[in-house]
């Protein structure tokens, strides 16, 4: 194929397109402002309410255009809009209730204005709350680019079609996963590098509005690199599970999950050992599925 071939090929299947989508830069430029009006504080700037109320009203008209340009129909776009900023007061709230969750139980936080303009985990978690309100709405692939920008600054992939409740903590959170249909309660804290994924990975295999991913209840704490998965699997409130650990099943509530980590003396210690010692219990693991066959 010819590079005047090749060209043309790309033209006609960038032509074809099925998917009805807004520019991706309109779109980041809406929460970034979102953002900034809402959570940035004005330090040193002389604007009059009625300039600031300007600009909170034209977000609405900022956040029709990029509806139409996934939905095609004016009224449609305009209906979302104002129904998302009827809603946006009680995200707001939710917002601060989360904010002020990292202010308390995080000792690095100073107060809560810190928590609002640096920390990575607000940031997810309000980009992931707005584009939450917009999926309820079904506001097409809109959410999607919403999170996938947030995903893209932090690290922290949440998928707007999460339920997640109040008072919600991610500490660091650079690795975070948390999938289309889990559901997390009030007052859960998670670190950096948890997967709260699906065990079935093979599309052929989900049924309609099977859920695929975890329940946390309320109260829980997950340590680094800790992974749950599958939508059988329920978390059972005032929980913890510590770090790198891997669950398929559900935990009652109350429990604590964790590796238990063996010290050895260095002096006493032998890599080779070590290897043989596990190679011992593969030998006598297989010795007893040949006998049990």
């Amino acid at each position: 194929m010819s590079r005047t071939e090749f060209i043309k090929d790309l033209f006609d299947k960038n032509s074809k397109s099925e998917l009805a989508f807004p520019d991706k830069e309109f779109a980041y430029q809406f929460i970034d402002d979102l953002f900034k009006l809402a959570f940035i504080p004005r330090r040193g700037q002389a604007e009059k309410f009625s300039e600031f109320e300007k600009k909170y009203k034209s977000l609405n008209s900022h956040l029709s255009t990029l509806v139409y340009d996934v939905v095609r129909d004016g009224n449609k776009a305009q209906s979302v809009a104002d129904n998302f900023f009827e809603a946006f007061p009680s995200i707001y709230d939710k917002l601060l209730k989360d904010a002020a969750a990292i202010s308390q139980y995080d000792p690095a936080a100073q107060n809560v204005e810190e928590v609002l303009i640096t920390y990575p985990g607000f940031y997810a978690t309000a980009v992931y709350r707005i584009a939450h309100q917009l999926w309820k709405q079904n506001a097409g692939i809109l959410p999607r680019l919403f999170t996938e920008y947030a995903h893209s600054k932090t690290g922290i992939d949440i998928h707007p079609g999460a339920e997640i409740g109040d008072s919600f903590f991610i500490d660091h959170g650079t690795g975070i996963v948390i999938g289309e249909t889990t559901v997390i309660g009030n007052n859960v804290k998670i670190y950096q590098g948890v997967t709260l994924g699906a065990l079935n990975t093979s599309k052929d295999k989900v049924t309609t509005n099977e859920r695929r991913h975890p329940t946390i209840e309320d109260n829980v704490i997950i340590y680094p690199g800790a992974t749950i998965l599958g939508g059988k699997a329920t978390v059972g409130h005032d929980s913890i599970i510590g770090a790198n650990v891997w669950i398929t099943y559900s935990i009652p509530a109350f429990s604590l999950v964790y590796h238990k980590s063996e010290v050895i003396a260095r002096d006493k210690f032998s890599f080779r050992d070590s290897v043989e010692e596990i190679l011992k219990e593969r030998e006598k693991g297989a010795k007893k599925t040949q006998v049990a066959g």
